[in-house]
């Protein structure tokens, strides 16, 4: 039997595979995650370079924190499309530079969550973010960002048609690789359709391309979230970007928690227990504050990546960290990051409508499968406050509040979440167990392929 178990683990090991398959694998699981991780880029404004270098950093900080035990990898946060798209419709015209120290702020949250958890456990933590909280705040990040992928639409509806029929029929109908990889495959399919009946869109591209070098630098410095600290600082505009996007943790943080749990049963080991959630959220955390910090979207453990696990069969971390380095490599390519820039707004605006559907349906799922009791008035209340107020609010412009020669600015998702959790805290009849229920406790996830839902 011990001869058998040896044999059958010798499979999973990239070591017996030799040195190109390795390699092919590596390059598997890159692809695996593109689509989505310069998706987040090309639709916040910021850079291609940046986001693939910082992805490839990230992950490899993940694995260093977690002990090169984790075969996950880190790549773009579509929950913190919400951080750029909210901060800017609240009236405040923040830069992307403000956005990504407030994002770096809730990577620092990672690191209190993960030492709560070293000291209290999960379950006497999670019991503050139970899904009637978590789940309407959500639902309303992908409806607040609706609005703006259908004026990306708009600018050419049979593009934007074209990703979304793509997307659809990748994951109904699609099989192996192509069910895993829909955004992908959609955002190729519909630029190239553009390409062919919109002279306009050529044009842009051919430029783009032309003018950018083959080689260059993935970090711009006045692109960071570092570059803001000098004489020009405006520490209202900084209050109100961290006070706003922070928050948005909360999902992410549950999100985490669901994606350690399907790499775990994907693999056959636990690693909540081992190396456990405080160190995976360390590494999680401090990719994302890094990786903001220097212009890069917020990192997260990829689900597409944890579907080509249970595709390839082949679990060695150190094939996830291939991908990585590839990444990395990548991201000194600046012609790459113009083809990316070039995308047409309505293949954006496609996809981008899908995905902030999703994001809302994750929510709704988070609500359905913990079975959250809505026969009581307290749940009501709870949820009708955060959607109420996170909607309402981002209707109508930010909640302005002057604190000497300081305002802030509260965006709805902020003023939601927090009064979702301070009512969540007082009001009784607090029902919500972490931990009793696996399925409900792992339903968050901003993974995009929509069989997730």
């Amino acid at each position: 039997m011990a001869k058998k178990e040896q044999s059958t683990e010798a499979i999973y090991d990239a070591r017996t595979l030799g040195t190109g398959k390795m390699l092919i694998l590596g390059i598997q699981h890159m692809f695996a995650m593109f689509g989505a991780t310069v998706l987040v880029p090309a639709l916040t404004g910021l850079n291609v370079s940046t986001t693939l270098f910082f992805a490839g950093i990230g992950t490899l900080l993940f694995h260093l924190v977690t002990g090169r035990k984790v075969p996950a990898f880190l790549g773009s946060s579509f929950a913190f499309l919400g951080a750029y798209g909210l901060v800017t419709a609240s009236g405040a015209n923040i830069p992307l530079t403000y956005s990504s120290i407030g994002v770096a702020v809730a990577g620092f949250l990672y690191l209190i969550l993960a030492l709560l958890f070293k000291l209290f456990g999960p379950n006497r933590v999670m019991r503050f973010f139970p899904p009637i909280v978590t789940g309407p705040v959500i639902i309303c990040i992908g409806m607040s960002l609706a609005g703006s992928a259908i004026k990306n639409c708009g600018t050419n509806w049979l593009v934007a048609i074209v990703a979304i029929a793509v997307v659809v029929a990748c994951n109904i109908w699609g099989k192996g690789m192509i069910k895993i990889i829909p955004i992908l495959l959609a955002v190729v399919i519909s630029y190239v359709f553009a390409l062919i009946v919109d002279p306009a869109v050529r044009a842009n591209v051919v430029k783009k391309v032309s003018e950018a070098s083959w080689i260059g630098l993935p970090v711009i410095w006045e692109n960071t979230g570092l570059s803001i600290f000098g004489k020009d600082l405006d520490v209202s505009m900084l209050i109100t970007a961290i006070v706003t996007i922070a928050p948005i943790s909360l999902a992410t943080i549950v999100e985490h928690i669901g994606d350690m749990c399907a790499i775990s049963s994907t693999v056959g080991k636990n690693y909540v227990a081992d190396p456990g959630l405080h160190r995976t959220l360390l590494g999680d955390g401090l990719a994302t504050s890094l990786a903001a910090l220097f212009g890069a979207p917020a990192n997260t453990t990829y689900g597409e990546n944890t579907g080509v696990l249970a595709l390839s069969k082949v679990y060695d971390p150190r094939v996830i960290r291939l991908a990585a380095v590839f990444a990395i490599v990548l991201s000194f390519c600046p012609k790459f990051a113009a083809i990316i820039v070039a995308m047409p707004l309505a293949t954006m605006g496609g996809v981008s409508l899908v995905l902030y559907g999703m994001i809302s349906g994750v929510g709704v799922r988070n609500v359905v499968e913990n079975r959250v009791d809505f026969t009581k008035s307290r749940n009501v209340l709870i949820a009708a406050m955060i959607m109420g107020l996170a909607i309402g609010v981002n209707y109508n412009g930010a909640i302005q509040i002057p604190i000497g020669s300081i305002t802030i600015s509260l965006s709805g998702m902020a003023v939601g979440a927090l009064v979702g959790i301070l009512m969540n805290a007082f009001l009784p009849g607090k029902d919500y167990e972490f931990g009793a229920d696996l399925q409900g406790d792992t339903s968050v996830n901003f993974g995009t392929r929509a069989n997730k839902l």
